[in-house]
């Protein structure tokens, strides 16, 4: 477990600091991925002090006031996840294993997205320094983990039905979570992200979902497929109104605590139009014509969820918190299209 800040030395024998100095300590878990790395970045603007945390070491975002404290750490390691969360007035955690929700049935893939959180919940004591108040978690959930939508649009209000289990996994960590702040021992918030698109905000923090995907496609002049009609909807948001849902969770953290909040543009984007758009978008680019969209036989592992729509309501978390997507959707596939042709800085 390797520590080192952006204001100071790097120091390879130091432990982390013990949470002392100015302002709130907020640790984030899982700094390097696609949605740590974002939410890293948008909390770097504020004068607080960060401690990111994963496997290899978060770049600090250019321009940062916060006090930063970049840790390597192996966090299924019990001990090790004790001195990363020591003194954390709050965590967030956007840990996930290694290959995204196909990892999940893979060794290790539960230890990740369970164990980690079980973990974590018993190490995490009240603050002594304030009157014992209980340290603020918010978890990266996914509102797959209702499994089969049973209705348009989701709301919360449906029954939990994972369908796969990646989603199972989720489902059960984010359980744990909310029995944790039942009982007083944590401030737990759960929020469940929808389909997540973007550019990434540093190297190596790329989108690894479909939307990239196919913009990759597009970009090397290759087919964009898929495995329906086109008319299947997905609630697309940006990667940057995640980051900005995470930091209004952490402003509202007394208001959300104890269950999970939906997060969505509410639109239900068809995928064929989606695609069409990132077509055209990268056929302006390359300067040849646009790339043909077409429907695919699906493989034989895609899950039942691949072909049903989604829509989400997000009025309850936007009504606590006044948070709501700001990034337009013909905005964020030209950012993606843009990052991904190297003609764009990755940003948050």
């Amino acid at each position: 477990m390797t520590p080192q800040t952006h204001r100071g030395a790097t120091d390879p024998g130091a432990p982390p600091s013990d949470g002392g100095g100015a302002g709130p300590l907020v640790v984030v878990l899982g700094a390097t991925g696609f949605v740590g790395s974002a939410v890293l970045a948008r909390l770097a603007r504020r004068d607080i002090r960060i401690r990111a945390v994963a496997r290899r070491a978060a770049p600090v975002p250019p321009g940062a006031r916060a006090d930063i404290e970049v840790v390597t750490a192996d966090l299924t390691e019990r001990e090790t996840l004790a001195r990363a969360v020591k003194g954390a007035d709050a965590v967030v955690h956007t840990l996930l294993c290694e290959g995204g929700w196909r990892a999940a049935e893979r060794p290790g893939g539960e230890r990740v997205n369970v164990g980690v959180m079980a973990d974590l919940l018993d190490l995490l004591p009240p603050d002594p320094a304030d009157g014992g108040r209980p340290p603020l978690v918010v978890y990266a959930g996914a509102a797959s983990q209702v499994g089969v939508p049973p209705r348009e649009p989701l709301d919360g209000t449906e029954p939990d039905r994972p369908a796969t289990v990646y989603d199972e996994q989720k489902l059960r960590a984010e359980r744990l979570l909310l029995a944790a702040s039942a009982a007083g021992r944590v401030r737990g918030v759960g929020l469940r992200l929808p389909t997540v698109f973007g550019e990434g905000t540093v190297p190596g923090t790329a989108d690894r979902g479909v939307v990239a995907a196919m913009a990759r496609r597009a970009l090397a002049g290759e087919p964009i497929t898929m495995w329906h009609d086109g008319t299947v909807r997905r609630d697309l948001v940006h990667i940057a109104d995640i980051a900005a849902a995470f930091t209004a969770a952490l402003d509202h953290g007394d208001r959300l605590a104890g269950r999970s909040w939906l997060l969505g543009a509410g639109r239900g984007d068809a995928l064929g139009d989606v695609f069409r758009a990132l077509a055209a978008g990268a056929a302006a680019r390359t300067g040849g014509a646009p790339v043909p969209v077409v429907a695919v036989e699906p493989p034989a592992h895609a899950p039942e969820t691949d072909f049903r729509s989604v829509t989400i309501d997000s009025a309850a978390f936007r009504e606590a918190t006044g948070w709501y997507p700001a990034v337009a959707l013909a905005e964020g596939l030209d950012r993606t299209l843009a990052a991904l042709a190297g003609d764009l800085p990755e940003r948050p």
